[in-house]
């Protein structure tokens, strides 16, 4: 499966550049294909994805905290993926600061070779106002609306009080658990489709944007992917031997399934289904770590949004010849870290935190004008770090609590979507 999707990912790839460069300005080539064929073909796969996201977050948010049974454990176990969270954070964009500071991208820039868009500094809200906005005054609404953090706040406490009215609960929770099944099984119906729908993906992105936007700013762009990719197989990598004590090797394949399906749809929150298919079946984490983890990480792991903050902020510097010091990208360092909690649940929270952090340290805002043309494909990228950085954290939160199966972990064929076998969960007395 992960071979098939992959091949058409690369096939797409290749198709859209090429109707981008040769193409393009054909009529027809644009109504029928690039916003005929694959735009319907990609938003019905993007949507089949984002359908699950509400219910399954929900149904096994509430199963793993019953299954958890233990409130105490609840707590030890969101305090270490919370810390986790933010120290990649803080790891990521101070890595991306380093590399950047070295590569220095930007030096000797010439304004006049890229057009310039009016950039429209996006508001963030006060901080007060976040605090209390992740209280939902309407559960409902905030299941129609998708807000994750209100979602996740309410199913929690539901599922503590579940927890706490005993006996009379099981029945419900049971109920619950069965629907959390169909919903997996649901997930893997929608994985067989995959291939098509990322292909379609790939060849509207790229018949859009076409691979020679790069060109005028390649130096942030290459300096961008190349901290992506350290970050994510050295920094994140050397974590989960350190604390995780599990093969790379085996972490990496099973994950790249969840990798290429972050790359295609640009979003962590469409992809917890798979990501939670592919921890739980693939990795051997239970149910109960993973359905906690797993919709928190989507939600506050910001690690490749901060090494995009990083790598913009020194890129900008160098091409307005403006000198930060090292208290400026140690400011640059604090505001990414706090700003992962504050702008979780925000719409837009990348500009957001970047024209917050230009703001702070007294660089031009309008210089994000020159990066947003490029930023959709780097979307692509920093969406698969960070999907790769959750499942990094529930593993490492799973081995320090013995909640992972090493039988499953070191098997190459569990959980694979041929041979997959649903396990019926138990739920704790």
């Amino acid at each position: 499966m992960t071979t098939k999707i992959l091949t058409w990912m690369v096939a797409g790839l290749l198709l859209g550049s090429a109707i981008n460069t040769f193409v393009y300005d054909v009529a027809w080539v644009q109504d029928y294909f690039v916003h005929g064929l694959f735009h319907i073909t990609g938003e019905i796969f993007i949507n089949l994805l984002k359908m699950l996201v509400v219910p399954l977050v929900t149904f096994s948010l509430i199963t793993g905290v019953y299954g958890i049974g233990d409130i105490k454990k609840l707590g030890r176990i969101g305090i270490k993926a919370f810390i986790l969270f933010l120290f990649t954070t803080a790891l990521a964009i101070t890595l991306a600061i380093l590399v950047s500071i070295m590569i220095d991208p930007g030096k000797n820039f010439d304004l006049t070779q890229i057009e310039q868009d009016a950039f429209v500094t996006p508001e963030a809200p006060p901080l007060t106002q976040i605090l209390i906005d992740i209280v939902p005054s309407n559960p409902v609404a905030a299941y129609a609306e998708g807000n994750m953090l209100q979602i996740i706040f309410f199913t929690i406490l539901f599922a503590i009080c579940l927890l706490m009215i005993g006996q009379r609960g099981r029945a419900l929770a049971e109920g619950i658990d069965c629907l959390n099944e169909v919903l997996m099984k649901l997930v893997s119906v929608i994985m067989s489709i995959a291939p098509y729908g990322v292909f379609a993906l790939m060849a509207k992105t790229f018949s859009i944007q076409g691979l020679g936007l790069i060109l005028p700013i390649i130096s942030y762009f290459g300096t961008a992917i190349l901290v992506l990719l350290l970050h994510t197989m050295g920094t994140l990598m050397i974590l989960l031997k350190l604390f995780g004590q599990v093969s790379l090797k085996s972490f990496l394949r099973k994950m790249w399934t969840v990798q290429v399906f972050a790359f295609s749809t640009s979003s962590s929150n469409a992809t917890i289904p798979v990501t939670l298919r592919a921890t739980e079946k693939r990795l051997g984490i239970d149910n109960a770590t993973a359905s906690f983890i797993v919709p928190f990480g989507a939600t506050i792991n910001m690690d490749g949004t901060a090494i995009i903050q990083g790598v913009a902020t020194v890129f900008i510097a160098n091409v307005y010849g403006v000198e930060l010091g090292l208290i400026g990208y140690l400011t640059v360092i604090g505001m990414a870290v706090l700003a992962s909690i504050g702008t979780a649940g925000v719409p837009g929270v990348g500009l957001i935190m970047l024209a917050m952090v230009f703001n702070q340290i007294g660089l031009p805002v309008e210089g994000i004008a020159l990066i947003m043309g490029v930023d959709r494909l780097l979307d692509m990228i920093r969406t698969a770090v960070n999907v790769t950085g959750d499942a990094v954290i529930t593993t490492i939160v799973a081995r320090s609590e013995n909640n992972i199966s090493m039988q499953i972990f070191n098997d190459p064929n569990a959980g694979a979507p041929e041979t997959i076998h649903l396990p019926q969960h138990h739920i704790q007395k």
